[in-house]
């Protein structure tokens, strides 16, 4: 038996490892070459804490509580040195990864596909080498570098882990470096170098209600989100907790992977979607922005989780919209992008 373990590090790197059978969190990370910090490997400094955001595991008795208080332990904190996990877990590990002497993972992949879905967004498709080497978080980006260029160009993920064609939604940028390049020279089989996961904006264990709110291309990492939960359900493993989408954008045609959303609502039978048009003379019977269709009945008086990415304009109205109405969600997880730099994540 083995476990999969997400260490996210606070510059943003994921770096995942396997973790044996009654195996220590720290001692997996160091077979992997992976040098978490640490002092003493007993459980007696506190060096090596972390915060287990997701999964099961035994800290066992043998640590002092000087190097981890009752406290923190019922808040999630850790001790990777005497962590032994019994499920796949997620840890926060509050140093960088340059620190710990691990980098980021390179893949190599080819392109597949490149669909102009809108005037506003293109699909591009990219078949991994190998597939077992890219494992993510749903909700994740990625780098890709932009081929004849030094330039790379980030984003999310709208496939879900796992799959060896690994997809994204990208904005069709007017002399964008990486839209210039779908638009007018990629072929299929072109080579492409990734570089990733990163990003601390990913799906969390759902134990409440959640929205999530997407702008444009900022859907991506809700359709790899939704993706995994439908494949979690059939393997038997759903949850009850309501979900709700809401996804605006600018014109009518730049609503996209619509089918999609229709697909997950007939397989998730707690999610339903709605979809927001800001152009004032469109017949789409929402129209406006995100902010306009937050009705009470998807807020839940705050007992939510809510995801929100989009453009930075759209994550600024969304937040001083919840400061305007007093809404102070049970937790808040977002990122804002622009066309030419990685996301930011704040949580």
């Amino acid at each position: 038996m083995s476990y999969t373990i997400a260490l996210n590090f606070e510059d943003g790197v994921t770096r995942f490892i396997g973790c044996k059978e009654g195996e220590t969190v720290l001692d997996a990370a160091y077979r992997q070459k992976v040098n978490l910090p640490m002092d003493c490997s007993d459980g007696v400094c506190g060096t090596c804490k972390g915060h287990c955001e997701q999964g099961e595991f035994d800290m066992g008795d043998e640590y002092l509580e000087e190097a981890l208080s009752d406290e923190e332990a019922a808040e999630g904190q850790v001790l990777t040195c005497q962590m032994v996990p019994s499920s796949d877990c997620v840890i926060q590990i509050p140093v960088a990864s340059t620190l710990c002497k691990t980098a980021v993972g390179r893949l190599e992949g080819s392109v597949a596909v490149v669909e102009q879905l809108s005037e506003d967004s293109i699909e591009l498709g990219v078949d991994l080498e190998d597939e077992a080497a890219l494992v993510f978080l749903p909700g994740q980006y990625i780098h890709i570098d932009v081929p004849g260029t030094e330039e790379h160009r980030s984003y999310s993920f709208s496939s879900k882990p796992g799959d060896r064609r690994a997809t994204f939604l990208i904005r069709n940028i007017p002399n964008g470096v990486m839209s210039g390049y779908l638009t007018e020279r990629a072929k299929v089989g072109d080579r492409l170098a990734l570089t990733g996961p990163m990003g601390s904006f990913y799906l969390r264990e759902i134990t409440r209600p959640v929205l999530m709110l997407a702008g444009g291309t900022g859907l991506a990492p809700f359709l790899s989100m939704l993706e995994l939960l439908v494949q979690k359900r059939a393997e038997g493993e759903s949850n009850e907790q309501p979900m709700h989408l809401i996804y605006g954008v600018n014109k009518d045609d730049h609503l996209v992977k619509v089918d999609a959303l229709e697909h997950f609502a007939a397989e998730l039978p707690n999610f339903a979607y709605s979809t927001v048009v800001v152009d004032e003379a469109s017949e789409h019977p929402r129209k406006g922005y995100v902010t306009h269709h937050m009705d009470a009945e998807v807020l839940h008086d705050g007992d939510v989780d809510v995801y929100l990415c989009g453009p930075p304009p759209m994550v600024d109205a969304v937040l001083k919209h919840f400061d305007n109405e007093g809404i102070v969600p049970q937790s808040f997880h977002y990122e804002k992008f622009t066309p030419n730099q990685a996301p930011k994540e704040a949580s």
